[in-house]
Parts: structure tokens; C-alpha cells; sequence
């Protein structure tokens, strides 16, 4: 059984400084890892800082971003490339804040997937509903068809390859979840999605995580579920006092030594 993965969005938060000070507090803590696959999203300027301390660590790095070409006149934006170089393993693709704040569609999502994934990166593709989706009783409606644009014509070549966050948008920064069988129901939908996209031997594969207010009590639910492969945190990761407990609960919640 593969590990759980806990995903770090730091978002706009923390200085190169500050990711300094976070994480030589919490590597020690995390150990090897060993039990857990952490990864660390800190910001793009963040990303040398990040590498240097993580080298070793077990715990890998992940952009929150990519432009779906390899380079241009795109100013402020990031490359796949650059990503690469900077130490990153994979890639946060889809956010609903960049959906909302950046104009991000499932069309450009699939074109950044499609460049991240020429560079050997792992893309993590983001989808959820919206609250009057969810009220409507639409949620698995919006995250298939979600999801079917994003993947439209991916080639994914190995195992694990492609990662799926569902976060439903309601939920994320609120403290409101959906519930376990919520939750449940659209996980089913991300698998049998995958399965008709890539088959069997690959579609199984990809890890679905959870994202959405996860603290320390709503992780250990969400993780229980035979169909939540891991979680994607925002506010709980920007302080050691709030993350590593919430890995501890992850960990608790993974394969277990024998």
C-alpha cells in the first residue's frame, strides 16, 4: 500500500527568510519521512531556498504554477523548465484561486499539464464546485466534466505520473467540509474518470487527494475513506506548530510497520 501524501500550498505567504526559518524547524521533526510523501509548495522566488534545505530530506518540492509554453514573452509568468531546474518534482495546476484571480480554465490547465508533463513533472490538476453546484446537487456533474477537459488527450507515461486535488470551493479557507460520503462520491467519479482516460494499469495509479480546510480533525475521516490517497493543505502548513502534528495524523493514517 503506498504511502499518503500531504501536499503544502504556502500560497502568497512566506519570504525566502521565513521559508528558511519554517523549514529547518519542521525537517527535523519529519525525519526521513518515512511513512508519509510530503511536498512543499512555497512560492516561486521561495524555490532555491527550498531545494537547498530539502536536499536529502525525502521531502520533495512543488511549484504552484506553470505556463504552458516553454518560454516567451509571458512576463511575471514560470515555465515548466524553470521548475525542473529549481529543484521542483511536481506541480499544482488549476487552483480554483487561479481560476478565480488568474482566468485559468480547464482548456489552459490541460495545455499546462501537457508542458509539465514534457519536463517530467508530476502535475497535481485541481477541480471542485462551486457552493450552488454542490446545493444543487451537481457536484459530480461539474468535477467529471472538470476533469474530462483537463485530461483531454494527456499522455501519461508512468505510474503515479498525474496526481487529481478535488476541492470543492466552498470549502477551501472556510472551515466548512463536505462530508465523508460527499467526499466519497466524488472521488468515485475522479477514479472512474481516470480509469476510462488511461486505462487500468495507469488509471489506478494516480493518487486523489482531498483539499479543503484540512486541520488535524477533519484529516483522519477524509484519509479513512479507502478512496482519499492524501490531502492538500493551505493555512495549517504555514506554521510547524499546526503542520507537523497534521502529518503525524497522516502518517497514523497510512501502512503501518510491521
Amino acid at each position: 500500500m503506498p504511502n499518503p501524501f500531504i501536499l503544502a500550498n504556502w500560497k502568497m505567504c512566506k519570504t525566502p527568510s521565513e521559508t528558511e526559518a519554517l523549514l529547518s524547524e519542521i525537517l527535523p521533526a519529519l525525519g526521513n519521512g518515512s511513512g508519509v510523501d510530503v511536498v512543499v509548495a512555497p512560492p516561486f522566488t521561495n524555490l532555491t531556498v527550498a531545494a537547498r534545505l530539502l536536499a536529502g530530506s525525502g521531502v520533495s518540492l512543488a511549484g504552484q504554477d506553470c505556463h504552458w509554453e516553454e518560454e516567451g514573452p509571458y512576463t511575471g509568468q514560470v515555465s515548466a523548465r524553470m521548475l525542473v531546474e529549481s529543484g521542483c518534482r511536481y506541480v499544482l495546476l488549476g487552483h480554483s484561486e487561479l481560476r478565480q484571480f488568474a482566468g485559468d480554465t480547464d482548456q489552459r490547465v490541460n495545455l499546462k499539464a501537457r508542458m509539465a508533463l514534457f519536463w517530467d513533472l508530476v502535475p497535481i490538476v485541481c477541480v471542485g464546485e462551486q457552493r450552488d453546484e454542490r446545493a444543487s446537487g451537481h457536484a459530480e456533474m461539474v468535477v467529471e466534466a472538470q476533469l474530462n477537459r483537463c485530461l483531454d488527450s494527456l499522455s501519461v507515461a508512468r505510474p503515479r505520473g498525474l496526481m487529481v486535488a478535488y476541492e470543492p470551493v466552498w470549502a477551501i479557507g472556510t472551515g466548512h467540509l463536505p462530508t465523508p460520503s460527499e467526499v466519497s462520491s466524488v472521488h468515485h467519479i475522479i477514479r472512474s474518470t481516470l480509469l476510462q482516460a488511461f486505462g487500468v494499469k495507469l488509471g489506478s495509479t494516480i493518487p486523489i487527494l482531498y483539499g479543503g480546510s484540512v486541520t488535524t480533525e477533519s484529516v483522519g475521516p477524509m484519509l479513512a475513506l479507502d478512496v482519499v490517497d492524501g490531502v492538500l493543505v493551505g493555512g495549517a502548513s504555514l506554521r510547524a506548530e499546526s503542520f507537523l502534528p497534521l502529518v503525524a495524523e497522516v502518517k497514523a493514517c497510512g501502512p503501518q510497520e510491521a
